[in-house]
């Protein structure tokens, strides 16, 4: 007779729930009886912490409890899990407005290969998108509240959950009954700011119908205040690049770089009063005055050191104003024995304000002002008609460039609001004895209001700017503006323009946006098909049907103004999908086989957009012993195009990028030889050296409907140790692979650029054919960055996940260490060049190591834990950037980084607990010069110190 282990029950159990989490009901039931009769004792590093499920899973699987989630100060679970070592921190709240329409989202990005290829689930069904044209779900719209835990999937998801999941899977575990009452209030500040956040949550579920049903609501809100830059003195320093002066010559040596990175530096040509270049430069006092630009003592071009400089950290927000309002609402009713019908809605409202850099005029015409302009001091009239040419011959002007910050005009701000509801109905069971069913109907749907406050309108600022004296008065000189309700703005000087201009000239643009969901599906599950000699045969196999809707309107007033010209995104597409599992014992009972099981999963779909589309996966599951188990996986899958990377219209962008064909930038490099030629193929100059690109230049972005689907080949092995002779030990390590061909990407700008004038085959490529320039000046005028299917992505690491529970002192003391080794990350440039990559790991957002390590204890009434996490020193320029260049600047490298999280509870008799907590108790600093708030500096925290409390009543 077969002998079974606790492991391999446990095994056979997580194969088929890993199919169809869908039937998850059903499926709990099938573990439970085998609970009976062997106890399975789950793998918990911490009774509330970080826990492996992947211990006892066929795929690798990182398992967070809903707790452990909101341990720490953070008021929102996106801001948790993007401290996890296998997601990269590419839309947090920190540096989720760099893009319009973005603020407050928090959206997964698995291996850091983007949130387009992490498939978000909750309760392994779809959900809605949060940002319009994508997949992208803002995970702070799931009730926290109600997680059980969160899985984290890699390797093999696209054949069980869907072609999105190319990375793997995030899939969020509601709990199921909800009994008693649960109420939570959070309040946190830092340490050295105003900045504060809070959280408040109720949550009541009672049975009913003796038992047969449940019912259960849910509140939560959450909110934080704005934190700038010059709240905290750690940030509020303007840092920049100059050129390192004490050289002459440039030996290609990492000790004498060709930049320094500067602290106190910055642009001095432009300014929040007023600048212009008149005999020198000379800037505006409050009155309208005149007085000198000092420029200091170290100047590179534009930008000085310890002088008259503009600090663009006014400009930037470290944390944005958030709000959010979360309503949820679930039932479920036993039917009979075998039938339970299920239902869920929610609403969740969230709100976001961005606030950026005002309007501004870098050397534009449109900010030239006249002679006899109705505001002008008469010092600047008698500079203006005492001008000289370089030849020294009188040339009086009639009009000046002013270059300016209109910050007295007002911030530019963003007020996002995003409304979410979904619904999902559906029943599930058994049917024909033994076959566990689960159908369901899920509609959800995303409302975004966007709106733009103090929007210049370049005809209103026009006709403002030029105005005239009239009788003593100042008024617009245009009598047609003047009619139709002109004010005249003075810009000599900060806060000069008077609040009826301010009105006259800003407007406010409104936008909006919906994604609309439909799923249609159900799945068949049988977790003991017929026996073999080695176990029972699983199986599973459903269909689903969705479609995703998703549709842009941009107003009609944001035309002609200083908002960016938007396109309006409309597309749709529909997918019907048919999927299997099977679970095959292959071997049992045989030395140093335990057991051996095979894993076969395949997906068939057809798309309205690329037609059809297979995936599969197959996997081997090896218990050596009781102690030991090996497991590997291996599949291929694909990923559609979605609405926005298809149908995106061409929308009006702003790119901050430099030519690599100036010679400044030329002459930097070790071997120029192939830029050179490659620029001169393009008709540049030698010496062309324009510095043009010292302003953002005008871009164009947009979908292609053209695309490919995405093709992707995925890799896992790894091994799971319980030693029998150190109780409450678990070690676990997964190897990982991931290749994508196809890659759907939108480049860089400054990438487009570098690529066009990188390749050793030459010019003609789809990087300049990006590209158009001057035909005279051979200045850039537009970069057209549209969605392409790029050559390919690579990445592989290894997990590492160590789990020790024990007592000591009286007490339980729970440790886990979390980690990711990130072996490769490389991006390749080119479809017909497969030996030119760029290596990444290593890099700024690509850390080679990760880690999470976290020690709690528990004696009694107490609860302590101890939290810190680690980034490896990553270097800001990839091997390919040093090969050209060695020394590029004197800031090369972020160092390592730790930051550590403290919390102590007491749990009281009466059901009440009281926490509080310090996160980055040692008040961490940011890497040098950096704010946070980019993909380069997410990942490190740019609060500083702060405290929380936590109270909790539990009825």
């Amino acid at each position: 007779m077969q002998v079974n282990s606790k492991l391999a029950n446990a095994i056979r159990v997580a194969l088929i729930s890993g199919v169809a989490l869908s039937a998850a009901t059903s499926l709990n039931t099938f573990a439970e009886e085998v609970t009976v009769a062997s106890p399975v004792e789950r793998i918990s590093v911490t009774g509330s912490r970080i826990i492996r499920e992947g211990a006892v899973a066929p795929t690798p699987v990182t398992v967070i409890t809903g707790d452990e989630l909101l341990s720490t100060g953070v008021t929102n679970i996106g801001e948790a899990l993007n401290q996890l070592p296998a997601l990269g921190n590419t839309y947090s709240l920190a540096n989720s407005g760099r893009f319009i329409g973005t603020s407050g989202l928090n959206l997964l990005d698995l291996r850091s290969m983007g949130s387009d290829r992490t498939l978000v689930l909750v309760n392994g069904k779809r959900h809605v998108s949060s940002s319009a044209g994508t997949s992208s779900v803002d995970v702070n719209t799931i009730p926290s509240v109600w997680i059980d835990r969160v899985e984290v999937i890699t390797g093999g998801a696209s054949a069980i959950y869907g072609a999105d999941a190319v990375t793997g899977v995030v899939n969020f575990i509601l709990k199921k009954d909800i009994n008693g009452l649960d109420v939570s209030a959070t309040k946190g500040w830092a340490d050295d700011s105003d900045h504060n956040k809070d959280r408040f949550s109720l949550s009541y579920g009672t049975d009913f119908a003796q038992g047969d049903g449940n019912v259960a609501f849910a509140v939560e809100y959450s909110a934080q205040e704005q934190l700038k830059a010059f709240d905290r003195d750690q940030t509020s320093t303007a840092f920049t690049s100059l050129a390192n002066s004490s050289r002459t010559t440039d030996n290609n040596d990492p000790s004498d770089p060709d930049k320094i990175w500067t602290p106190n530096a910055g642009h001095y040509t432009i300014s929040n009063a007023g600048t212009f270049n008149l005999g020198g430069w000379k800037s505006f006092n409050p009155d309208g005055s005149l007085r000198d630009v000092y420029s200091g003592q170290n100047v590179d071009g534009i930008r000085c050191a310890d002088c008259d400089l503009t600090n663009l950290n006014q400009f930037v927000e470290l944390q944005p104003e958030f709000e959010r309002y979360n309503l949820n609402f679930k039932t479920n009713y036993q039917l009979n024995d075998d039938h339970n019908v299920y239902f869920e809605a929610k609403y969740v409202n969230s709100q976001s304000t961005n606030e950026g850099q005002p309007a501004f005029f870098f050397g534009n015409p449109v900010n030239d002002i006249k002679i006899d302009n109705a505001f002008i001091n008469p010092e600047l009239v008698a500079l203006m008609k005492a001008n000289k040419d370089s030849d020294g011959n009188s040339a009086p002007l009639d009009s000046l460039n002013i270059r300016r910050f209109m910050t007295d005009l007002g911030a530019r701000i963003e007020d996002d609001t995003r409304e979410t509801q979904r619904y999902v109905l559906g029943l599930e069971g058994v049917v024909f004895q033994d076959w566990d069913y689960d159908a369901y109907a899920i509609y959800g749907q995303t409302d975004l209001e966007r709106v733009n406050k103090n929007n210049l309108v370049y005809d209103n600022y026009t006709n403002a700017l030029d105005s005239v004296l009239e009788d003593g008065v100042a008024v617009c000189r245009d009598q047609d503006a003047r009619d139709a309700g002109c004010v005249p703005v003075n810009i000599f000087g900060f806060g000069a323009p008077s609040q009826d201009a301010i009105d006259y000239i800003n407007t406010t643009s409104t936008g909006t946006s919906v994604i609309k969901q439909t799923v249609l599906g159900g799945t068949m599950t049988n977790s003991g098909l017929f026996e073999l000699p080695a176990g029972y045969v699983g199986f599973s196999t459903g269909v689903e049907y969705r479609k995703e809707e998703s549709e842009i309107f941009e107003p009609d007033n944001a035309e002609g103004t200083f908002f960016n010209a938007l396109g309006e995104d409309k597309g749709d597409f529909d997918v019907s999908e048919v999927f299997a599992e099977i679970t095959l014992p292959l071997l049992a009972d045989l030395p140093m086989v335990r057991q051996l099981d095979l894993d076969l999963a395949i997906r068939f779909a057809d798309y309205s957009t690329i037609g059809n589309a297979t995936t599969w996966k197959a996997g081997l599951s090896w218990e050596v012993d009781d102690q030991l188990r090996v497991r590997t996986t291996y599949s291929e899958a694909i990923r559609a195009p979605n609405i926005s990377e298809l149908y995106g219209a061409a929308s009006q962008t702003f790119f901050s990028v430099n030519d690599s064909c100036r010679a400044t930038n030329l002459n930097d490099l070790a071997d120029p030889t192939l830029r050179q030629t490659n620029c001169a193929a393009l008709g540049i100059p030698a010496g062309f050296d324009a510095d043009y690109d010292d302003k953002t230049l005008e871009g164009l972005s947009g979908g292609n409907r053209e695309l490919k689907a995405e093709e992707s080949k995925s890799y896992t092995l790894g091994i799971v140790y319980q030693p029998d002779y150190i109780d409450g030990l678990s070690i676990t390590t997964d190897y990982w692979n991931i290749e994508i061909e196809n890659a759907i990407s939108a480049v860089g700008a400054q990438d487009i650029i570098d690529r066009c004038v990188d390749s050793p085959s030459g010019v003609n490529n789809e990087y300049c054919s990006l590209i158009t320039r001057d035909a005279t000046t051979h200045e850039i005028t537009q970069i057209r960055q549209f969605s392409l299917n790029i050559a390919s992505l690579e990445a592989a690491g290894i997990d590492f996940d160590i789990g020790y529970v024990f007592e000591a002192f009286n007490g339980d003391v729970r440790t886990n260490l979390i980690a990711t080794r990130l072996l490769k990350r490389k991006d390749f440039s080119f479809q017909d060049e497969p030996d030119t990559f760029e290596e990444l790991a290593g890099t700024a957002g690509y850390a080679k190591w990760q880690a999470n390590w976290s020690i709690g204890y528990s004696i009694d009434s107490w609860d302590v834990n101890w939290r810190t996490r680690y980034i490896e020193g990553v270097s800001l320029y990839t091997d390919k950037e040093l090969a050209l260049n060695a020394n590029p600047n004197s800031n090369m490298e972020f160092d390592d980084y730790f930051i550590t999280d403290i919390a102590v509870a007491y749990n009281f008799d009466s059901g009440i607990t009281l926490k509080f907590g310090i996160d980055n108790v040692f008040d961490r600093d940011l890497p040098y010069g950096y704010t946070g708030t980019d993909t380069t500096s997410s990942a490190y925290d740019n609060v500083g110190r702060f405290f929380h409390t936590t109270a909790t009543y539990k009825f």
